[in-house]
């Protein structure tokens, strides 16, 4: 049945009270987004409890962020960023990237869900195929994800979009075989096999290498031998390289400046290493130690005032570290560790997990935009 029309008095009067909030809260996304943070996020949905896109919006608008990394290319997400400066990257799963090898599958994928969204004046920039394929032991994914990365650029070419779009995929520090001192950075061998041709790859189409670094794992591993304010950016004494002399007050950096040197000793200079995940859990379970907000609130907001500096690394002091910081929400689905559930800036109500200074707003669900048809 359907619902009698609410009087038209009293919708005028519902009106007259939201416009001014309305408005203020445009002006204020307007005003944030022209000084946007340099810093990105990474926005998670394995949970059963998050706030439309449309909510996410006005949020990360609200705090300033101006870059969004997803694992898909939801079209829900990226309609609801129309209109807005927000730079995007978006995946494609590890479940899709041996068919991504065939160039029509390339190219249908493309058609589907990345072309509307340009054509509508979505800002797309980056496309991840496969997320940390070498950190398991699927050899099949592992030989598919640079065919596949192949095949999605010639796909963009074909329509007209290549350097328009950057193609790569995220890896896991786990590629790593040697990261410390970091000037004797070295690839792990079972990786060693693709990495040539995939840098290659990235050179030659100016596209860059993601790693994804959590310093938090290393204190976990061996919280009695790793200094807790090196790796929250706290004042410390540092390490120096041995062999560079170089000095370094942070392990995120040091991690960096690792990844550099594998893929110098590969023999390329030229390929921009950017951190695609990094975070600090807030909560978990009795073996994991530093796991708290007030750790989390740290990490953070120490990395926030570094990249805020356009600070580069001890190796490549004139590059600003690129950063998407793990992740936008606390999502209650993920599998595995108590950690892995509560890396969230924000719990899904938008109630901020700890302070960093990043005040932003979630609207209720009448005043987000695709509820504005029913006001």
């Amino acid at each position: 049945m359907a619902a009698a029309p609410l009087p038209s008095k009293f919708t005028s009067c519902l009106f007259t009270l939201l416009l001014p909030v309305l408005l203020t809260e445009q002006v204020a996304v307007a005003a944030a987004e022209s000084t946007s943070l340099s810093i990105g996020v990474n926005y998670g949905q394995i949970a059963n409890n998050l706030p439309s896109p449309a909510r996410v919006s006005w949020l990360l608008r609200s705090m300033r962020i101006s870059k969004v990394k997803l694992y898909d290319a939801d079209p829900n997400v990226l309609r609801a960023f129309l209109g807005t400066d927000v730079e995007f990257v978006v995946g494609i799963g590890n479940e899709a990237v041996p068919s991504m090898v065939n160039p029509a599958a390339a190219q249908a994928w493309l058609q589907q869900h990345l072309v509307p969204h340009l054509r509508a004046g979505a800002h797309i920039t980056c496309i991840t195929v496969g997320n940390e394929v070498f950190k398991g032991n699927d050899t099949a994914l592992q030989a598919a994800v640079l065919p596949a990365m192949q095949s999605v650029h010639r796909a963009l070419g074909t329509l007209g979009l290549q350097g328009r779009v950057n193609v790569t995929t995220a890896h896991s520090l786990d590629i790593m075989g040697v990261t410390y001192p970091p000037s004797t950075g070295t690839f792990h061998p079972a990786a060693l096999g693709h990495l040539q041709q995939f840098l290659s790859f990235l050179s030659a189409t100016r596209s860059p290498f993601l790693i994804n670094c959590y310093p938090y794992f290393a204190y976990k591993a061996e919280p009695s031998r790793v200094p807790l304010e090196y790796v929250l950016f706290q004042p410390n004494a540092g390490v120096a390289d041995p062999h560079t002399g170089l000095r370094y007050d942070n392990m995120l950096y040091a991690q960096v400046d690792a990844v550099y040197a594998a893929i110098q000793r590969l023999g390329y200079t030229d390929v921009e290493v950017k951190v695609s995940e990094t975070g600090w859990p807030s909560r978990g379970d009795a073996d994991e130690p530093g796991a708290t907000p007030e750790y989390a609130g740290i990490y953070i907001r120490n990395l926030l005032q570094r990249i805020e500096m356009k600070q580069g690394t001890p190796l490549r002091p004139a590059t600003p570290v690129d950063v998407y910081v793990f992740a936008l929400f606390n999502e209650n689905l993920k599998p595995g560790p108590a950690s892995e559930r509560n890396y969230g800036l924000f719990y899904p109500d938008g109630t901020p997990v700890y302070n960093v200074g990043l005040h932003g707003y979630l609207p209720p669900m009448l005043l987000s935009s695709d509820a504005a048809p029913q006001v």
